[in-house]
């Protein structure tokens, strides 16, 4: 099981702090940093000072590391054209020496949408133009160099795209897809994806999650083998008292976090980790919401990640 820690900088944190995250996050042992796509803050917190754009700070984030992986979960298909994204990110995949993943949905959450300008259209659109982004970048990065990539959508069209600059890694950065959606879902990630996520989910339902993507890839005769992986919150301590700082420092309950997420002492971490790993899972993203807290992450990676 390999434990990536994840992070939400649009409740507030300058890219410093995402620095220092993922510094530990390399210096502590862990697979990856991923940091989420978002330009508004969520519940009860100022999000001061201000957003940060994922993938200039993943850029930066390159050149300060040298082993961790580094990707989003998941970039906003609504923030940006396929054609400059697929460009971002194998700058970034370059600059990293190959360590980039990327996660790519749908766009979420209209506020953010609204409050800085950007169109946001139905579900229904908002799974179409993903699914051609999909094709675009996976496109783009696979045309053998020296040929020309060309596509006509029903939202998006290229014409002989010298399809550069070429990713570090060969065939592009892995495709990560995520959510629990019943139909489109499975069957986007059983074509594109290299692996799949189900965020913010109990055990019981990540299983379902998992088993339709399952079927997805056996109806589509998909040979390739997908990763499957969680992501949860975290919050953990010594004992009682810690895991309640830890749970009040970022508004939540425990009782509801024991439920909802990854909650309580390393040895119930442990627990609940096995039971995702016993569906199938490979790695658990831990949220992480208190960016300040890097006597968190020591925790974790002394008494969870070493058990794991």
């Amino acid at each position: 099981m390999r434990l990536r820690i994840f992070t939400e900088p649009q409740q507030g944190a300058t890219y410093e702090t995402q620095l220092a995250v993922a510094k530990a996050t390399e210096d502590l042992g862990f697979d990856a940093f991923f940091r989420s796509d978002h330009f508004v803050k969520m519940g009860d917190v100022t999000g001061e000072p201000g957003p940060t754009d994922s993938w200039i700070t993943l850029g930066a984030l390159a050149r300060e590391t040298s082993r961790i992986r580094l990707g989003t979960l998941v970039t906003a298909g609504t923030f940006r054209y396929p054609g400059p994204l697929a460009i971002s990110v194998a700058q970034v995949d370059q600059m990293s020496g190959g360590r980039v993943d990327l996660g790519l949905g749908t766009g979420w959450f209209e506020d953010e949408h609204t409050a800085y300008g950007i169109p946001f259209p139905s579900l229904a659109e908002r799974f179409e133009r993903l699914e051609e982004q999909l094709e675009i970048v996976t496109g783009l990065w696979g045309t053998p160099a020296g040929e020309t990539y060309s596509f006509s959508g029903r939202h998006y069209a290229l014409s002989d795209s010298p399809a550069l600059p070429k990713p570090a890694q060969a065939g592009g950065p892995p495709i990560i897809i995520g959510g629990i959606g019943a139909k489109r879902t499975p069957r986007l990630a059983a074509r594109y994806a290299d692996e799949y996520n189900v965020p913010f989910h109990q055990v019981k339902d990540t299983s379902g999650a998992f088993d339709r993507v399952r079927a997805a890839c056996a109806e589509a005769g998909r040979t390739e083998p997908l990763v499957y992986s969680a992501a949860q919150v975290v919050c953990c301590g010594r004992d009682e008292a810690e895991v309640k700082r830890r749970a009040d420092a970022i508004g939540r309950e425990v009782t509801e976090l024991r439920t909802n997420g990854l909650a309580g002492t390393p040895g119930e971490l442990v627990d609940k980790i096995g039971q995702f790993g016993g569906l199938g899972a490979e790695r658990i993203y831990l949220q992480v919401l208190d960016m300040h807290d890097l006597d968190h992450l020591e925790l974790l990676a002394a008494e969870v990640l070493s058990k794991v």
